[in-house]
């Protein structure tokens, strides 16, 4: 197993861990490590991109319905015989 070291860390933050793992009846060491395994573990599902995304996020919202503009006829192709 490997191990960090976490240099000037706010004491606000280090408090907030310590009331958190204590809450949790944990060490704060062991909180840590459940915070990260909880946020890094959380993998992204294979074949998500971003229009999923999108979905996912904007989806519960309800759909928005566009106003279709008119189409035009074509128009003609340009004479390049000259």
């Amino acid at each position: 197993m490997a191990s960090i070291t976490i240099r000037n860390l706010d004491d606000s933050i280090k408090t907030k861990l310590r009331m958190r793992a204590a809450s949790h009846g944990r060490s704060m060491e062991e909180e840590a490590r459940t915070i990260l395994r909880t946020v890094l573990g959380q993998e992204k599902a294979p074949g998500t991109n971003l229009v999923q995304c999108i979905r996912a996020r904007f989806g519960p919202l309800g759909d928005v319905d566009l106003p279709q503009p008119e189409r035009e006829g074509m128009r003609e192709p340009p004479d390049l015989g000259g």
